[in-house]
């Protein structure tokens, strides 16, 4: 059993649906963003809901495909080929983490004309 393969292919799956779930929601998907949802309405009004499902969906399709060509590699080469696939993975997710709300979404908010 290639313990590589199985690690990356069963977080890639549900990273490609949650992509699939935003390309699909477009706007309305914003709402599942962490953080975002605990903004009241009148916030959320002043942040481009499109833009932030946007966002979402390349992050998810990114990490997605990191972590298919780290279980490709783990399933031809060996399957510690999985371990930098979960490094990579581990660095563009943790870049993406914010634990102020308002620093996450700022450049998100709609332009004034």
């Amino acid at each position: 059993m290639n313990i590589g393969f199985w690690a990356c292919i069963c977080v890639a799956i549900p990273l490609a649906v949650i992509g699939i779930v935003f390309t699909i929601f477009k706007d309305r998907s914003a709402k599942f963003v962490s953080g975002f949802n605990s903004l009241s309405k009148q916030e959320q009004n002043l942040y481009d809901k499109a833009y932030i499902a946007r966002d979402m969906r390349n992050q998810c399709f990114t990490w997605a495909v990191v972590l298919f060509i780290g279980a490709l590699f783990s399933f031809f080469l060996t399957q510690y080929a999985a371990i930098p696939a979960y490094m990579i993975f581990l660095i563009l997710f943790f870049k993406q983490v914010h634990f102020d709300v308002h620093k996450a979404f700022e450049k998100y908010l709609k332009q004034e004309n």
